[in-house]
């Protein structure tokens, strides 16, 4: 007895599922071209959606295509603060609590300390420790949500004593 084909469609994974509206006439348009290519609707939409990237500019030197390039990353952490990075103006409101606290945080930057002796560092992506990042990142959302004090966030120490400092 033959078993019955799960899904249908590509052969590819697909991981993500978008719930988009259509008016009549351009869903209707969209059968018709998809028909057409010889794809499914949903496979004609993401190849319409590939398409366009290059037409959307996200800065007077990147397109979306580009763009992803420089910030797509498997692990959320990573691809937020990439994002952070190279396209601040793109964060969310939410977003932007968020790397600020990322930012204010010492623990997750190289650094040094300063001749005040307190803890320095700079914010740029060679700097950042995108493991520590992903370890705590759920806090850090939690915290910028309001859902956690910020006494939850990973402690460093800001400041040592003369005889603390290794130089």
């Amino acid at each position: 007895m033959a078993s019955k084909k799960e899904g249908g469609g590509s052969k590819l994974a697909r991981s993500q599922v978008v719930t988009i509206r259509l008016d009549p006439k351009l869903r209707y348009a969209a059968e018709l071209a998809a028909r057409k290519q010889r794809r499914t609707v949903s496979s004609f939409i993401e190849w319409c959606i590939e398409e366009s990237l290059e037409r959307v500019w996200l800065d007077e030197n990147n397109n979306v295509t580009y763009a992803i390039s420089l910030v797509w990353d498997v692990d959320e952490p990573d691809r937020f603060a990439k994002t952070a990075f190279h396209f601040p103006d793109l964060l969310t409101h939410g977003e932007q609590v968020l790397w600020k606290l990322v930012c204010e945080n010492g623990s997750l930057w190289k650094g040094h300390y300063s001749n005040e002796r307190t803890w320095t560092w700079s914010i740029d992506e060679k700097s950042l420790m995108f493991k520590k990042l992903r370890e705590h990142f759920e806090t850090f959302q939690k915290v910028a949500k309001r859902e956690l004090d910020m006494d939850e966030l990973p402690k460093w120490i800001e400041s040592n004593e003369p005889d603390d400092i290794p130089f």
